[in-house]
C-alpha cells in the first residue's frame, strides 16, 4: 500500500533526527541521522447511491470542509479522488 493521501497527494517528509545538544565544537556537534516524517493515513468508508468506496485520507483532510460536504452527501466524489494514488516517478 502506498503511503500517500488519495484526496491531498500528501507524502512522507524527509527530515533530520538531531540527539542531543545543538551547539559546541565542531568536534562535539551533535549526531544528525536522516528520518521521514509519515502522514497520519486513517481508512474511510463513504456510502454513495451507487455503493461504498474505501479511500486512504490523511487525517487533517478528514477536518476540511470539501471532504465533510462529500461525506454528508451534498457533493458528489470527485473522480480524482478515486484514483488510486501513485508516487508518479
Amino acid at each position: 500500500m502506498a503511503k500517500i493521501c488519495q484526496v491531498s497527494g500528501k507524502v512522507r517528509n524527509n527530515a533530520k533526527h538531531i540527539r542531543h545538544r545543538h551547539s559546541g565544537q565542531w568536534k562535539f556537534r551533535a549526531p544528525k541521522k536522516n528520518r521521514s516524517q509519515n502522514p497520519n493515513l486513517q481508512s474511510v468508508t463513504i456510502q454513495t447511491p451507487h455503493g461504498k468506496v474505501r479511500m486512504i485520507v490523511a487525517t487533517s483532510v478528514m477536518k476540511s470542509a470539501e471532504f465533510s460536504s462529500v461525506v454528508s452527501g451534498l457533493r458528489p466524489i470527485p473522480a480524482a479522488w478515486l484514483k488510486k494514488p501513485s508516487y508518479n516517478l
